[in-house]
């Protein structure tokens, strides 16, 4: 069990007896009233986003979530096939479990699954990746005045906005959690 003021983003909880994904949590305290947690939350099962309210001091079940690391091998139609680094069993996941870093998945690649009761719930990238940018508009000389990004794409097929003196076949580093731009790569 769990005080709901402990509550954060990203904690796996059980509501109304089904497992759920927080994925807003915000301490509400308005003068002298009792103040209250104002979460979002996503039951995993059937994926419909749900907004709650807690009193402080309530409290909520957490379910025992198994943490795995698996590697994803490749992309079959709308599935992921993904291998468990132990036991080199494969399995297939939905590919919407991803969400929107599905754009900077590469072969090979570690992730971290959480795993409850027998079912993946969640499946995360390393929060940052180094991938190649196949397409750049050409570097203009004098760009670098202004502080204004061009857009590239990526091996992976994902458009990000990049500083303009990146060029095609240059390796850099992108934040998979906000889909920016880091770094060069070294």
């Amino acid at each position: 069990m769990l005080k709901a003021v402990d509550l954060r983003k990203g904690k796996t909880i059980i509501y109304e007896g089904e497992p759920a994904v927080v994925h807003e949590a915000k301490h509400v305290a308005k003068g002298n009233k009792r103040s209250y947690m104002q979460t979002k939350v996503k039951n995993l099962k059937t994926g419909t986003m749900t907004e709650v309210r807690f009193r402080v001091d309530d409290m909520v079940e957490v379910p025992y979530v198994e943490s795995k690391e698996y590697e994803f091998l490749y992309r079959d139609g709308e599935n992921l096939v993904v291998m468990d680094t132990v036991t080199f069993d494969q399995i297939t996941v939905n590919i919407d479990l991803l969400g929107d870093s599905k754009d900077f998945l590469t072969p090979n690649i570690k992730v971290s699954c959480q795993v409850f009761d027998g079912q993946m719930i969640s499946f995360e990238l390393p929060h940052i990746v180094e991938l190649e940018v196949t397409d750049a508009p050409p570097v203009i000389k004098g760009a670098t005045a202004t502080n204004q990004n061009k857009e590239v794409i990526l091996e992976t097929g994902a458009k990000i906005r990049v500083p303009p003196f990146i060029d095609t076949g240059e390796k850099i580093r992108v934040d998979t959690r906000t889909g920016e731009y880091v770094e060069r790569a070294k």
